[in-house]
C-alpha cells in the first residue's frame, strides 16, 4: 500500500525543485532530463505519466517538473532481483510520480515513451540532441547504476534495463556525447534484462559531465549526485596514493 510523501529540506546549495519547463513537448534542458527519466523507469498511459524513483528528493524534483499538472506522489516497498543474480534480491523503498497532463500521450507519440502495458518503446529522441547531457543524465539515473571500485580503484558505470533498445539508444548518445566513453558490449543479466558497463577509465569524466551545471538548474537527484562525485573523489585520492605507492589493483566490486 502506498503511502504520502514528506519530502526533506534539501541540502545547502541544492535547490529544492526544478523550475518546470514551459511546453513538456520542446526541446529544453528540463524536457531532456525528464522524458529520460520516463524512458528508463515509467511509462505513460491514457493522459498518465508514471515514474519511479529512489528516494523521496528526487520523486519531488521530478514532480516539479509537471508544473500544474494534477500530480501525486507516493511511496511503497518493493522487492526486486538483483540483475546479476537472481538468487539475490533487494528490498527498498521506491516513489513514484503520478501526473496527469494533456502533454502525456502526445510526448509518448513524439519521443516514443514506453506506455502502459507495454514497457518497450521507439525512443525518438534527436528532438533533445541540443541537451543530450540532461537526457543522459535522466536516463542514467533513471536504470543506471554507479560505484565505487575499491579492488580497481575506478568509478563504475553501467546501465541495466529490460528493454534491449533503450540501452540502444543511450550507447547512441553516449557514442555522441563531447566527452569519450567507450563501453563494453551488451549482455544478458540473470533477472532476464540487459546490460552494458562504460569502461572504467571514462567513469569519472563522464560523471563529471553529465553533473555539470546541474546545481543550478537543480535538473538532478541529490542522492544519486552525491554519490557519484564521492566515487570520483574517491578514485582520484586512492589513484594518487596508489602511484605514490606502487600499487594497482584488478578487477573490481559493485
Amino acid at each position: 500500500m502506498s503511502d504520502p510523501v514528506e519530502v526533506a529540506d534539501s541540502v545547502e546549495g541544492e535547490p529544492p525543485r526544478p523550475d518546470a519547463p514551459d511546453d513538456l513537448l520542446r526541446s529544453r534542458p528540463a524536457t531532456a532530463y525528464l522524458w529520460g527519466r520516463v524512458a528508463a523507469d515509467g511509462a505513460v498511459a491514457d493522459g498518465t505519466v508514471t515514474v519511479r524513483a529512489g528516494d523521496a528528493d528526487a520523486a519531488d524534483r521530478i514532480a516539479a517538473l509537471f508544473g500544474t499538472a494534477d500530480t501525486d506522489l507516493t511511496s511503497g516497498v518493493t522487492e526486486r532481483e538483483y540483475a546479476h543474480n537472481t538468487d539475490v534480491t533487494r528490498t527498498s523503498d521506491e516513489y513514484v510520480v503520478t501526473a496527469e497532463t494533456p502533454a502525456a500521450d502526445r510526448a509518448a507519440a513524439a519521443f516514443g515513451l514506453p506506455t502502459a502495458g507495454d514497457e518497450s518503446g521507439g525512443y525518438r529522441f534527436s528532438a533533445l540532441d541540443d541537451h543530450r547531457r540532461q537526457l543522459l543524465r535522466g536516463l542514467a539515473e533513471g536504470c543506471g547504476t554507479v560505484c565505487f571500485k575499491s579492488d580497481s580503484n575506478a568509478v563504475g558505470i553501467s546501465f541495466v534495463h529490460d528493454d534491449e533498445t533503450l540501452l540502444a539508444t543511450v550507447r547512441d548518445h553516449l557514442d555522441a556525447a563531447p566527452v569519450d566513453a567507450p563501453y563494453g558490449d551488451l549482455n544478458e543479466s540473470s533477472s532476464g534484462g540487459y546490460w552494458f558497463g562504460v569502461a572504467d577509465e571514462a567513469g569519472p569524466e563522464l560523471g563529471e559531465w553529465l553533473y555539470e551545471g546541474s546545481v543550478e538548474s537543480g535538473l538532478f537527484a541529490p542522492q544519486r549526485r552525491r554519490k557519484t562525485r564521492r566515487s570520483i573523489e574517491r578514485a582520484r585520492e586512492s589513484s594518487t596514493a596508489g602511484g605514490d605507492e606502487g600499487v594497482a589493483g584488478d578487477g573490481g566490486s559493485t
